[in-house]
């Protein structure tokens, strides 16, 4: 007997009852209830196979991105992810595909505090789309538009691993086996920094997460706030083997331009840079200061002897 539309969302979709959910999966809209003194941040993210993720890849990792992608987006703002809806086009309703996809997505929505209440399913070749719903103290969510001329420009993680392993699935790249796999890893299971993310509530002026390239991404926080940048390039914090293995020429578009990294860019002022390391440790998440924020409009990308590199390509633009 063949699994219907019907079967498969009581069967895998369904979940327990969680705060502030009046009424979730099954009827024709969820029923959610605000809490006094919050804000609700939302966002939503599309993911196709072939332009996203590969279609081959395992479906548990490509729950992970789809999911890890929007709580990204949390991530930026300081938000807690409270609610889900998940919207689903598959060529097929294959339990032996849907089961390792749906215990990842509900394992890692649990973790993070959030329900799946609601979405759409259909047929079709591999698109997933989530809103989210976020919660935060009322008129504290970090913007992109709040840089200030003499901020430190400050990034999480390791950058243009993501980038690395594209190009090596694609072929385009030959890293060692080690390396490869880690940077494979990278673009597949991407890591929502949400503790870090609230952490900064109280410490950053702008933020957003490194989705599409930092230059680019930062580019759009020096549009809002109408200022410009500096950055140091040997400052951008990457795995040691990529900086060992890729001439300059390699490494610094695939840092500056490659995206993919969901990482958090935020800027702040010098005076929080201890309490910004001590956050940043408490919630287990590396971070790295990688230039400063001017009054005169531009990016600059300044090399170890003070030279500007050429920005040739800013980053990923989903209609080129």
């Amino acid at each position: 007997m063949s699994l219907g539309e019907f079967d498969f969302i009581r069967r895998h979709l369904h979940t327990a009852p969680a705060e502030g959910v009046l009424l979730g999966i099954g009827d024709d809209a969820a029923l959610l209830r605000p809490r006094a003194g919050v804000d609700y941040c939302v966002s939503t993210d599309m993911l196709l196979a072939g332009r996203h993720f590969f279609g081959d890849e395992p479906p548990a990792d490509i729950a992970h991105k789809v999911l890890a992608v929007n709580l990204s987006d949390m991530a930026a703002m300081g938000a807690q992810p409270r609610y889900l809806l998940l919207s689903a086009a598959l060529p097929q309703l294959d339990e032996a595909w849907l089961v390792p996809f749906c215990r990842q997505l509900q394992a890692m929505a649990a973790e993070h505090g959030a329900t799946l209440v609601g979405g759409d399913t259909t047929r079709g070749d591999y698109v997933f789309n989530i809103t989210i719903i976020g919660e935060l103290p009322a008129g504290q969510a970090l913007r992109r538009s709040g840089a200030q001329a003499g901020d430190e420009i400050w990034v999480s993680g390791q950058l243009g691993l993501a980038a690395a392993g594209l190009q090596q699935r694609l072929g385009r790249l030959r890293l060692p086996e080690n390396v490869a796999a880690r940077c494979v890893q990278a673009l597949q299971r991407p890591q929502p920094r949400l503790a870090l993310g609230r952490a900064l509530l109280p410490l950053a002026h702008a933020a957003m997460d490194v989705s599409d390239g930092l230059a680019q991404d930062l580019g759009h926080i020096l549009q809002a706030s109408a200022v410009g940048a500096d950055l140091d390039l040997p400052s951008l914090p990457t795995l040691p083997a990529l900086r060992r293995l890729l001439p300059e020429q390699t490494l610094y578009p695939l840092l500056l331009a490659g995206g993919d990294d969901y990482e958090l860019l935020f800027t702040a002022a010098a005076e929080n840079r201890p309490a910004i390391l001590a956050s940043a440790s408490a919630s287990g998440t590396p971070v790295c200061c990688i230039g400063r924020i001017r009054a005169e409009s531009g990016l600059c990308c300044r090399q170890a002897d003070g030279s500007v590199w050429p920005l040739e390509r800013q980053g990923y633009d989903h209609f080129d």
